[in-house]
């Protein structure tokens, strides 16, 4: 069975978790006296599951945690709609090599599961409450929840049952809304969350865990995220552009990084429920990571000389089979193999990179070797893993504990105001205008490295003395500004785009999402199969919502375009497979 509820106290600064959960089987409330219903719940108790469910929307879980909705299977390691976005768009690195098998209809039954059964029932469950008590700062809340939320599950998956979800028993087959019904809810969900911030209130929640009680950064929350949807429909909405500048105008969104809506994961308890980082949880563990680190994205931050090399990833050793070491199948088995001939005319790297950087190319299948305690994994940001100071430790728990790093206290980045500059980059850059979109990606830029610096105090034990100085920073900004205002066509997209999946390193529905906007980078490392069959343009319905709901057909393939994505179908739009 699911567990359908969650009702928790999380304080980020105590670092109190306290947990009650209740099952049930059907989407209906099942009275039982030794669970919590809602006539005797409080919507305190709820607004905080949903926060927390919320950010496991888009980062999942641990593996195994019996708390969530999460119940890891298949090619996923860990779940959430993050790291999907992620492995296409080579930012993490994808285990499959055709994107078919490795995107499966019951790898999504996770994530679906945790939207409806978990984040909207408990929605639904709260509002009343909320509303005969005079709960308006509740409400917005939740309201900005479920328009993120919603919009979020069209933008992976297209058509989804909204209008007549989460009713049962009264509607157990709930239709498909189309993707531009459900972009339009969310809209007017967003406007209605800014009344419910703003006017008067009985009680503020206990506990708000994202901006704990700062209503007026919730508005700008409310408010930027209505600048995304805009963006997001820009190509197939004449008048969504407009309707982005004229909150532009407003200046009543996020702008300033002391603004940014972030989940920031307390990292006090390691077991039921485990609060750290999900990313952390799954690779500072006994054996070693369990994910492989990008070579792509590894590979371009190195070539680059990238001053948040040391924060976003962390070696366990200084050489790697193939590079510094002579090859070793055992470990690195590709170290005995010749590139594929698509690689070689493309001049993309190969298998493995220098300086220790041990990572995996698009779409390496070639099992799990032993290589747990060898493998680069996350850093202190954004996962709260280690800085990477060359001292080269295993991350292995409990063993070496001045491994542990930051201990999982990272962050989800949600709404972020680089991310804002780097949309306004986008318009600009769309609409002919590049001057101003080479200003507005410096902006982004500046923000996001400032942002990810302030993550390596988290590292007790680093030597910060590997941190990149000021100069470092400088030049490196400066020479990507500079790259930037010397292409033209399609090389100014790939320096926006490349620098825009850099940056967004811990948001995969940003680079997903901008990835099928633009088709941009057209220089990523392509898969290691030379035909992986088409990239996908959306997810395959979730197994258990096929085989439960008559009114939702599985679609034919991956090629199924969402809505706002009227580019080029199939391998004619330039996408690097």
């Amino acid at each position: 069975m699911k567990r359908i509820t969650k009702y928790m106290t999380w304080s980020l600064f105590a670092g109190l978790l306290l947990m009650t959960s209740c099952e049930v089987s059907e989407l209906d409330i099942t009275e039982d006296p030794n669970f919590l219903t809602p006539e005797l719940s409080s919507p305190d108790f709820f607004i905080t599951s949903i926060q927390e469910d919320f950010a496991r929307h888009l980062d999942g879980d641990v593996a195994g945690d019996p708390n969530d909705n999460f119940v890891t299977g298949g090619f996923q390691f860990g779940d959430g709609l993050s790291p999907l976005g992620m492995e296409l768009t080579r930012v993490m690195q994808m285990r499959s090599r055709d994107y078919e098998s490795t995107y499966q209809d019951s790898d999504v039954d996770d994530e679906w599961d945790n939207a409806y059964r978990g984040i909207l029932f408990d929605i639904r469950l709260m509002t009343p409450l909320a509303e005969e008590a005079g709960l308006t700062r509740h409400l917005g809340i939740t309201q900005f929840i479920e328009a993120y939320v919603i919009s979020s599950l069209v933008d992976f998956f297209g058509d989804i049952p909204y209008s007549e979800a989460v009713q049962a028993p009264e509607i157990v087959n709930a239709v498909l809304d189309s993707g531009e019904s459900v972009y339009d809810a969310a809209q007017a969900l967003l406007d209605q969350a800014v009344i419910n911030f703003t006017n008067s209130t009985s009680s503020n929640p206990a506990t708000d865990l994202i901006y704990n009680n700062d209503y007026t950064k919730w508005v700008k929350a409310a408010n930027t995220l209505k600048m995304k949807l805009y963006l997001q429909t820009r190509l197939v909405d004449p008048g969504a552009i407009d309707a982005f500048n004229a909150i532009v105008a407003s200046g009543n969104y996020i702008t300033d990084t002391a603004d940014d809506l972030d989940f920031n994961w307390p990292g006090t308890s390691a077991a039921q429920p485990d609060n750290r980082h999900p990313r952390y949880g799954l690779n500072y563990v006994s054996n070693g990571p369990g994910d492989y680190a990008s070579n792509w994205l590894m590979n371009d931050m190195q070539v680059n000389n990238d001053p948040r090399l040391r924060y976003y990833f962390y070696r366990q050793t200084s050489q790697v089979p193939g590079e510094e070491i002579p090859p070793d199948e055992q470990t690195i088995r590709c170290s005995l193999q010749t590139p594929p001939t698509h690689y070689v005319s493309g001049g993309f790297t190969f298998c493995s990179l220098p300086n220790g950087y041990w990572g995996r190319d698009h779409g390496d299948d070639e099992g799990t070797p032993p290589d747990g305690p060898l493998r680069t994994t996350w850093g202190v940001y954004p996962a709260g893993g280690s800085f990477d100071d060359g001292s080269f430790r295993a991350v292995a728990q409990p063993t070496d504990p001045a491994s542990l790093g930051g201990g999982g206290v990272g962050v989800t980045p949600i709404l972020n105001a680089f991310m804002v500059d780097f949309w306004r980059a986008e318009i600009a850059l769309a609409q002919g205008n590049p001057a101003a979109a080479q200003g507005f990606m410096e902006a982004g830029m500046i923000k996001q490295i400032a942002k990810v610096q302030n993550f390596a105090s988290l590292d007790t034990s680093a030597d910060l003395s590997f941190e990149p100085s000021t100069t470092d920073v400088t030049d490196f900004i400066n020479a990507e500004v500079a790259a930037f205002g010397a292409a033209s066509g399609d090389d100014q997209w790939n320096v926006l785009a490349e620098n825009y999946f850099v940056a967004h390193y811990g948001n995969g529905i940003e680079t997903y999402n901008f990835y099928r906007r633009t088709g941009f980078p057209n220089s990523l490392q392509p898969n290691r199969e030379p035909n992986p069959g088409n990239f996908p343009r959306s997810m395959f319905y979730p197994n258990q919502a096929v085989t439960s709901n008559s009114n939702i057909t599985q679609k034919s393939t991956l090629g199924v375009q969402v809505f706002w994505d009227n580019n080029a179908a199939g391998p004619s739009f330039p996408f690097s497979n």
